[in-house]
């Protein structure tokens, strides 16, 4: 998540040093981005996440509970397929955005495919008549919604410069966690229909899009220069990779990144499964308590995310946050492992908020600060950095099944074992950041 090993770009020096090279280098885009700008990305990055997240949230487990009751592990095999999609196709989308020459630009084009895909495959879930199908829908929403996402973040490398790249990130960070209380409440309230479980989420994606791609201007590339290496078989197998030798700053935050995110999806993947346990309800009964630990989480996600990405602008230091953020959701996931009654879980999950809302927010900042070859590869290397996430995703749902069995019988789950491993996976997640990144203070 190799070619002739990328060079180190002119950005990747002390974070925030005042000299000319830590603005943008994309063409047609100087200075502080526009608030307009701010304000659509803002929208677009919610509507993704509440027509991605909510199914991983919420429906899927439904969907799952409905036509397999009994078998929750089926959700781990298909969000785990569908974080493999995403690995296998986040790269060759970054590559094609980046060589894309239109009168539209480079993003724009593949933004409207993205949505579209997105959007069919949500319907696909909705109707599936089987598990086979369902797991199809969502590789394919993978596919999509997942696009959409690295380009959104290869836009922000594109326009943003150092300084504004903190303050975007915690206002973007913010509505990434508020989506899926969103999308919680409506699948909740939509739950018995699985076309508009699925769809109402999605439309908000789409129209999000809609105004991003329809408002953001983006400069005809027609005329731009095009990567050096031409575009073959060779260049998109080696697009899957890149030399850590000469990056290894961008190496050291993919590593800290996906640390993080296998952590945080050993658990967020079975939320409905743990509290329906811990409740004593059904899963499609504790859709309502999801969606209240969620917005009590809200506040806490907003102080850590707009806290954490202002200041490490303001103060000039990222690591720092983001050690500090993985410290307090791992506490947080602790607690939860421990929690006897709901109030104590809702204390757990109000401290994984404010956790991840400080690490998600600073770890993207330093990886804008860090990317290598923004000026011609931007889109590739945000679809490599993607797949800290999405390999995480890939490959936590499998092996969390394997870890619920340990040391049980009788049909019970482990979910205390379970959350003592997510929290040291999101602790060494920080550690790897804070004390192996050199240029980024």
């Amino acid at each position: 998540m190799a070619l002739p090993p990328p060079t180190q770009p002119p950005t990747d020096g002390p974070l925030l040093t005042g000299s000319a090279d830590t603005e943008t280098a994309e063409p047609g885009y100087a200075g502080e981005a526009e608030r307009s700008y701010v304000r659509l990305m803002v929208l677009a990055v919610f509507g993704v996440f509440m027509a991605i997240v909510t199914p991983m949230a919420i429906s899927l487990a439904i969907r799952v509970d409905q036509l397999t009751p009994g078998h929750e592990e089926y959700l781990g095999y298909i969000t785990g397929a569908g974080g493999v999609t995403a690995i296998l196709t986040a790269p060759l989308f970054g590559v094609l955005s980046d060589r894309t020459r239109s009168r539209l630009g480079r993003r724009r084009p593949l933004l409207i495919a993205g949505t579209a895909v997105g959007l069919v495959a949500l319907l696909v879930m909705a109707l599936a008549s089987g598990i086979l199908v369902l797991a199809l829908g969502w590789m394919l929403a993978q596919v999509g919604w997942g696009t959409v996402l690295a380009l959104l973040t290869a836009s922000q490398a594109d326009r943003l410069p150092e300084d504004q790249r903190g303050r975007v990130a915690a206002l973007t960070g913010v509505v990434q966690q508020l989506a899926p209380v969103s999308g919680a409440l409506l699948a909740g309230a939509l739950s018995g229909s699985s076309v508009l479980m699925f769809l109402v989420p999605g439309a908000v994606g789409a129209v999000s899009m809609f105004f991003f791609v329809r408002f953001v201007h983006e400069p005809d590339s027609r005329t731009m220069p095009l990567p050096r290496a031409r575009l073959d078989l060779r260049t998109l197998t080696s697009s899957y990779v890149f030399d850590p030798r000469r990056s290894p700053d961008f190496a050291w935050n993919w590593l800290g990144k996906f640390l993080f995110m296998f952590g945080l999806t050993l658990t967020s993947t079975f939320t409905a499964f743990f509290l329906a346990e811990r409740t004593g309800v059904s899963v499609k009964e504790v859709s309502g308590t999801v969606a209240v630990l969620g917005g009590a989480g809200v506040v806490a996600t907003m102080l850590g995310a707009i806290g954490g990405g202002f200041l490490s602008d303001r103060l000039r230091r990222r690591r720092v946050f983001v050690l500090v953020g993985a410290c307090v959701f791992a506490t947080g996931a602790v607690t939860m492992a421990l929690a006897p009654t709901l109030p104590v879980i809702t204390a757990g999950a109000v401290l994984g908020s404010l956790g991840l809302g400080l690490f998600a927010t600073v770890d993207q900042a330093v990886m804008l600060d860090v990317l290598p070859e923004r000026e011609t590869s931007a889109g590739r290397y945000a679809g490599i950095y993607g797949f800290s996430t999405t390999l995480a995703q890939g490959l936590a749902p499998l092996i969390a099944p394997l870890l619920l069995l340990i040391g049980t019988g009788g049909g019970d789950k482990n979910y205390t074992l379970l959350y003592f491993i997510a929290a040291t996976f999101t602790f060494l997640g920080g550690f790897v950041i804070a004390t192996r990144i050199k240029s980024v203070r």
